[in-house]
């Protein structure tokens, strides 16, 4: 009898766990805090025409749009409604040497580190007012700048990790020993795919590895997504001469991460309106969106984050937690206590919910099942827990 497959989720690159921070990453002068005040909706960061403007990272959190989340509060009409949201901090611009310490250097890559994915935005747009502090514009080259500091400074982070590790091996024995030989070998196998160009993100590693590499917070190991910063006329009119190279470099050196051109000048122009309605009608007039809501979203997914719901007159709420999570874990995002007197679930699809209408003609249908603790939660779960008394 072949064994039994395992259910278990696939274990993640990246810290476990459901308050996760994407950061903004890219060199000086590209668009990166006028975006984050955009994305944020805040007036924190400090948009200038210099290098350094940004030294310390600004945080702000902005809220996840979900349509499943508003067509609840229009059912429920709650006393209090609170969606999903993302953490986003704004990065200082990093310099060509910033691995050896050049411009912010260390406290940049130390404040990169800091987060656990990254929004990197490159500039396609000419404008001879705001400063290039490469001399010109050339996405490619700024993107293989930035990947090639970050891959020099895991290099370095590697081999230091290597020399303790090494020395743990030499002091143990046993089973314990094979342990530290099994995690050496591991990041050995890490260091000699930075030194052949592979970002860690992009390496074939199995579970064991992946325990190892999340011990290490490597730059490269943490998802990408590439923002294309667009002139307005660009954008509106969806060409730029940059878009066919940068497509080329990303899939070679980073196959499969996600590419979102925008304009951050339109962005911020929108941010300028009085009101959605105002945001809808000038985009309908010139025939475009606002590309905001995707890289919200995307961000959170990157993160490997979903949510589930609750509901009721007083509240609507969605609960973040990660793909792959438990019912008990999930109930534990409420309170650490429902997770230790978890009994069950009462749990129904937001597909089934909104077919039917209400919950009690979702129940009516059998489409709200009990759950136990080896449930696995989907995206838009709308759920309700039994839990015991804490002993």
């Amino acid at each position: 009898m072949p064994p039994k497959k395992s259910d278990q989720p696939p274990l993640l690159l990246g810290k476990p766990g459901n308050n996760l921070k994407t950061g903004i990453v890219g060199l000086a002068n590209v668009g990166k805090s006028t975006f984050f005040q955009a994305i944020t909706k805040s007036g924190l960061g400090n948009p200038a025409n210099f290098p350094y403007a940004t030294i310390d990272p600004e945080e702000a959190k902005c809220i996840v749009p979900d349509d499943r989340f508003d067509w609840l509060c229009e059912q429920y009409k709650p006393k209090s409604k609170v969606p999903a949201n993302l953490t986003i901090f704004d990065i200082a611009g990093l310099t060509k040497g910033a691995s050896t310490g050049a411009g912010l250097g260390n406290a940049f890559l130390s404040h990169i580190r800091a987060v656990d994915a990254i929004y990197q935005v490159v500039r396609c747009f000419d404008d001879a007012e705001i400063i290039h502090v490469e001399g010109d514009v050339d996405p490619v080259r700024d993107l293989q700048i930035i990947q090639d500091e970050l891959m020099l400074k895991d290099m370095e982070w590697v081999e230091k990790y290597i020399e303790g590790v090494k020395k743990l091996v030499r002091g143990s024995t046993g089973l314990e020993r094979k342990k530290k030989e099994e995690e050496l070998a591991t990041t050995e196998k890490v260091l000699e795919g930075l030194k052949n160009g592979r970002v860690v993100r992009k390496g074939n590693w199995n579970p064991k590895e992946v325990e190892t590499i999340n011990t290490m917070q490597l730059l490269t190991a943490k998802p990408v997504i590439y923002l294309v910063n667009l002139s307005e006329k660009d954008y509106l009119r969806q060409k730029n001469k940059h878009l066919p190279k940068i497509k080329s470099w990303v899939d070679e050196h980073a196959t499969g991460d996600l590419i979102i051109p925008l304009s951050v000048c339109f962005e911020e122009r929108l941010t300028t309106l009085d009101g959605e309605q105002a945001v809808e009608e000038e985009c309908k007039k010139l025939g475009t969106r606002s590309m905001l809501p995707k890289i919200i979203i995307s961000g959170y997914h990157a993160l490997n984050l979903v949510h589930y719901f609750t509901a009721g007159p007083d509240e609507v709420r969605a609960w973040t937690i990660r793909k792959g999570t438990k019912a008990p874990q999930a109930a534990g995002v409420i309170h650490t206590d429902f997770e230790k007197t978890f009994i069950l679930g009462e749990i129904t699809p937001f597909a089934d919910l909104k077919e039917h209408g209400s919950e009690l003609a979702a129940k009516a249908a059998g489409k709200q099942r009990s759950q136990g603790k080896e449930y696995v939660m989907n995206d838009g779960d709308l759920a309700y827990w039994k839990c015991g008394k804490k002993g």
